[in-house]
């Protein structure tokens, strides 16, 4: 009996062992997620910012000439 007692107790081990690791890397996994949610939110930023910045020079190029427009090697 003695023996199977020992077999469990480090097998319970094993698992906590195992189960701290899991903890130790779910962790990490949320931290990185947050960090990159962190850099998503920043990116839509500044796309939104350019979009707002080219939208008057979008307008003002449609009422320009369109040989303004013609590639240089024309």
């Amino acid at each position: 009996m003695s023996d199977d007692h020992n077999a469990q107790d480090a097998r319970l081990t094993d698992l906590e062992i195992k189960l701290s690791y899991m903890e130790d890397l779910v962790e990490q996994l949320n931290v990185s997620v947050y960090r990159q949610q962190q850099t998503i939110d920043v990116l839509v930023e500044e796309v939104r910012n350019l979009r707002r910045q080219a939208a008057p020079a979008e307008g003002a190029a449609a009422q320009g000439n369109l040989r303004d427009e013609l590639p240089p090697h024309y």
